[in-house]
């Protein structure tokens, strides 16, 4: 759901999300990550199933960077928060930020740059219209 232009989607940090100390493994933020990218889009009216079926384009990440602050544990119930940075033609650049439900003070922060590339040919193609306006949108 949005607040304001920021979209926010919470999940439950399960055992198979954590490392042998019970604390979320690195890489498990990526796989949050994607979701939450998933569902902003989807609350946008623009899921990634139709940018491949009717554009035959599809994202990829080109650039992650996390910095992990705080660490998460087993059963939390985390928010991660995603903000559009920036849009191109065929590129969107956002920062997301993981928080536990109902505390202020970050987890870890993610920026990532995406580009849109042809199904076939997996070279940069341009954002449809479609997708780029409501994603422009949300630049702050």
């Amino acid at each position: 759901m949005f607040a304001g232009k920021k979209h926010r989607y919470e999940v439950r940090v399960y055992f198979e999300d954590t490392d042998a100390g019970g604390i979320v493994y690195h890489a498990t933020y990526l796989r949050f990550a994607e979701r939450a990218r998933s569902e902003c889009l989807r609350d946008l009216g623009i899921a990634h199933a139709e940018l491949v079926a009717r554009h035959g384009i599809f994202f990829v990440v080109r650039r992650a960077k996390l910095d992990y602050l705080r660490p998460a544990r087993l059963d939390d119930l985390l928010v991660v928060e995603t903000e559009v940075l920036s849009v191109g033609g065929a590129s969107a650049s956002l920062r997301q930020s993981f928080y536990r439900r109902g505390e202020t003070a970050a987890l870890v922060l993610l920026t990532v740059a995406l580009a849109s590339v042809g199904c076939g040919d997996q070279r940069p193609a341009r954002l449809p219209a479609a997708w780029r306006t409501p994603l422009a949108a949300l630049v702050e």
